[in-house]
């Protein structure tokens, strides 16, 4: 294999990937591969985008697509159960690659002593992220900053995990293989001899092409900007670099994974804003009072509403939920009876905070109406 040929070392790896994993769709084994050379990099980028494996169960591959990982990524860390201390010092010493299995435990608010991890794992995707820790005695306390920039790939559970996370990783939602489903047996050491020339092939490649990597700008798909495009650009950047079929198809993962993104809410405010403006589209109207909307929240089946934190979401929670985006209670009237609940246009409308947070809606027209 030719170490200066880009694209072809990409393939490898690529390939190479596919063997042991059933992924969901097409786009997954490039955008690791990408993700795995730019581990070979991570010094000359200014972001390093997180990637999460999340699964609804158990038993889904995740585990399997580290343990891949764990032979092509740069100075691999594979971890369960790792100190705080530990880890700062690695990644102190850099470089340094984190594959952190079983994930959840340090993002359940209800492990405590978990806050440096969590801190390190949030802050680490951009290179100049410090997490500042006091040391010593009362008497003698002085403050240190501890580097946290490294690559992270993050396995857990569905649903466990932040969007202080979320929003800066590209998400794979693993499932389990279905009986007819088949991957190459996962042998370490037969893995780990025939891994070894697709890794060093994939090193060389990046430190010839590293620095002008570091500093190109990328083109972006359209309608991929902001956080999105914060995270692809190294990807991008390397599939630019790396030429033939590669920038097509790194384009067309980035633009899968976005979109998927956005059609999966990654907080329960985002969630509220989507099934609102779903609600008010389904109904052509510009104003519900407060009793509808919580009907027809507690009325969908698939959604969180009818049992939010141990009962239906009420009307206090709804304001609550709402007044974060500038959303108010506000009043109307119907004929001769006048209604509290919320309206789509204003300064304290809906819609705004729509415009703002949510994706474009597939049609944005609002037919006239009223409750």
């Amino acid at each position: 294999m030719s170490t200066h040929n880009g694209a072809e070392v990409l393939d490898q790896v690529r390939t190479f990937v596919a063997r042991f994993n059933a992924f969901p769709d097409e786009h997954c084994a490039p955008m690791l591969a990408l993700w795995y050379a730019h581990t070979w990099g991570a010094e000359h980028f200014y972001i390093t985008p997180r990637v999460v494996l999340s699964s609804a169960e158990p038993g889904s591959g995740k585990t399997r697509v580290l343990e891949v990982a764990r032979h092509l990524v740069r100075t691999p860390e594979m971890t369960f159960s790792a100190t705080p201390a530990a880890l700062f010092r690695m990644v102190g010493a850099g470089p340094l690659t984190i594959l952190f299995d079983e994930v959840d435990a340090i993002f359940d608010n209800k492990g405590g002593g978990n806050e440096d991890l969590r801190a390190l794992v949030n802050a680490g995707y951009k290179r100049s992220a410090t997490v500042a820790r006091c040391k010593g005695d009362a008497g003698n306390m002085v403050i240190e900053r501890f580097p946290v920039y490294a690559p992270a790939a993050l396995a857990g559970i569905a649903g466990n995990m932040p969007d202080t996370i979320t929003t800066r990783a590209i998400t794979i939602h693993m499932r389990r293989r279905r009986p007819d489903e088949r991957v190459e047996a996962f042998r370490e050491r037969k893995v780990e001899e025939q891994s070894a020339p697709v890794r060093e092939a994939l090193a060389t490649w990046m430190e010839v092409v590293g620095e002008r990597v570091g500093a190109a700008y990328p083109d972006m798909p359209e309608g991929v900007t902001d956080r999105a495009a914060e995270i692809w650009e190294p990807l991008l950047a390397i599939a630019d670099m790396a030429g033939g079929h590669w920038p097509e198809t790194a384009r067309a993962a980035c633009l899968h994974f976005v979109k998927a993104a956005q059609t999966n809410p990654t907080s329960d405010r985002i969630r509220l804003l989507s099934d609102l403006r779903t609600v008010f589209a389904d109904r052509g109207v510009t104003r519900m009072s407060t009793v509808e909307i919580l009907a027809v929240l507690h009325s969908m089946e698939e959604a969180p509403w009818g049992d939010f934190y141990g009962r239906p979401i009420n009307a206090r929670q709804l304001a609550m939920e709402l007044s974060a985006y500038g959303v108010k209670v506000t009043a109307f009237k119907n004929g001769a009876k006048t209604f509290k609940g919320y309206v789509i246009d204003g300064a304290h409308g809906l819609g705004d905070a729509w415009a703002r947070y949510l994706p474009e809606p597939k049609t944005d027209e609002n037919s006239e109406g009223e409750l």
